[in-house]
């Protein structure tokens, strides 16, 4: 997963802060947000993804954690026994609500991806994070997985989807901080410019974050755009 070469490299951020400023980006991209499924290049890893999703999640109730616009919620609850979709943004969780094609089993919750306190004592037996990892600065990496783990059953496939860089599809990398994390420049269709964190990790680096908390690795090859990996929950 080849990284943006000659990012300007900056000193630590105010992270809290802008964490905070890029949870008001997904907010305000809500009604656009969709738009980049539409890339012409993506199409093939896209119906890979599609037809291999359901099938891994079969029978589970799933968590899944940061979903957005409910995009990939339509394609991976058709299976799952139950599914409970939740994001920090009620502007998302809108948007993906209207759905007309979403599955009757889907349920939704306004939550925060880096505690799930919002959820109680739910508990699950597995769990779909689409597009999350890459948002999640480097240094909270450890301490959210050990958030999302803590609900899950032993056993649990959690499946993990997010963008590799590829140069002339992704929005190229502005900044590199002190502390390794990689952040886009973008603008959205009103002209309103902002900041967004946005790592790539390699399959490696997946493996030796999610470490001992799971038994075992299974990745989707190939795929240019994309990468997806099935991880067991130890």
């Amino acid at each position: 997963m080849a990284h943006q070469a000659r990012a300007e490299a900056r000193p630590a951020i105010d992270m809290p802060a802008a964490v905070a400023a890029m949870a008001g980006y997904y907010a305000a991209r809500a009604a656009e947000y969709e738009r980049v499924y539409a890339k012409p290049e993506r199409q093939a890893d896209l119906g890979v993804l599609q037809a291999w999703l359901p099938g891994v999640l079969a029978g589970r109730r799933v968590l899944e954690v940061a979903a957005g616009t409910g995009w990939w919620t339509v394609h991976g609850a058709r299976d799952a026994a139950f599914w409970l979709a939740t994001d920090l943004n009620p502007e998302t969780l809108a948007v993906a609500r209207a759905k007309p094609q979403m599955p009757c089993k889907v349920r939704f919750a306004t939550a925060d991806a880096y505690t799930l306190a919002e959820l109680g004592p739910q508990r699950f037996d597995a769990a779909f994070v689409g597009f999350w990892w890459s948002h999640v600065p480097r240094a909270r990496l450890a301490a959210w997985l050990d958030v999302l783990f803590a609900r899950l059953e032993t056993g649990a496939p959690v499946v993990l989807i997010d963008n590799r860089y590829v140069e002339g599809s992704s929005t190229r990398i502005a900044e590199v901080d002190a502390a390794g994390d990689h952040w886009q420049h973008r603008r959205l269709e009103d002209g309103s410019p902002h900041r967004v964190l946005k790592n790539h990790p390699t399959p490696t680096e997946v493996e030796a974050v999610l470490g001992a908390r799971v038994s075992g690795c299974e990745w989707v090859e190939p795929l240019a755009y994309y990468w997806a990996v099935v991880a067991r929950a130890a």
